[in-house]
């Protein structure tokens, strides 16, 4: 992260065409956290950066309040977290699957009338 490029609120606010003003709003309203110097300047990431586009996307060209921007902003932190468990199940599935085919297979063979076979299942 330290070869990450960090931004001061100035160049911040001349790539983004606000105001600095706007920028410490932002903060205040806890939309944006920047990280701070041990003399508490603040510095902008690049995912801070991005964060404050979809932030002035929704505020000029939608016209939502700030109030609404935090509500969007929270929904879309939940979706992440959502996709991201999801993520973990598929991959539990794609791990866990596989195995159990196999396995219904190995019966299949031990049995091949396929008849009732009580097997106990050992979970992992």
């Amino acid at each position: 992260m330290k070869d990450r490029p960090l931004y001061a609120i100035s160049i911040v606010a001349e790539m983004l065409n606000i105001h600095p003003q706007t920028l410490r709003q932002y903060e205040r309203c806890e939309l944006i956290k920047p990280s701070r110097t041990i003399g508490n300047v603040r510095l902008y990431s690049e995912e801070d950066i991005e964060k404050l586009k979809f932030i002035i996307t929704l505020t000029r060209d939608m016209g939502v309040n700030l109030a609404g921007v935090e509500v969007i902003l929270k929904m879309r932190q939940q979706m992440e977290e959502m996709r991201q468990q999801m993520e973990q199940m598929l991959d539990f599935i794609r791990k866990n699957i596989p195995n159990k085919q196999k396995k219904d297979e190995q019966i299949l063979e031990i049995n091949p009338s396929n008849t009732v076979i009580k097997v106990k299942i050992e979970r992992e």
